[in-house]
């Protein structure tokens, strides 16, 4: 069981991950912004960041730059409909494990999350 933070400006996204994790028996908390993911970051601590590349305000890596300035070492997967390589490559230098198009199958994402926080509980 693992803590997620999910960021996506997509109610129906969020939402659909927040109860598929919460079936899974992990601690989820939602934010639809990169500054709401920073609030919410501090208290919560997650384990495992699903975030979403594309937001109004500050996108995806931007908001992870920031998450990573105050400390936190979360593991992150990246969402995102564009495949852009600048930002992909940025992604990678920021420690985000892996990069999932949208629409994405949540059974391989669910895979994924449980593989990462299984890994990390060692």
């Amino acid at each position: 069981m693992g803590k997620i933070l999910v960021v996506d400006d997509q109610f129906g996204v969020r939402r659909l991950l927040c109860e598929t994790f919460k079936e899974d028996h992990h601690e989820v908390e939602m934010a639809s912004n990169g500054a709401e993911a920073l609030q919410l970051h501090r208290d919560f601590q997650p384990d495992l960041i699903l975030m979403d590349m594309k937001m109004p305000g500050m996108n995806g890596i931007e908001t992870l730059e920031k998450i990573r300035e105050l400390g936190c070492q979360a593991d992150a997967i990246m969402m995102t409909a564009y495949g852009e390589n600048h930002n992909m490559e940025q992604a990678k230098e920021l420690g985000i494990l892996f990069y999932m198009g949208k629409p994405f199958d949540l059974f391989e994402l669910r895979e994924r999350v449980r593989k990462i926080l299984t890994v990390s509980e060692y």
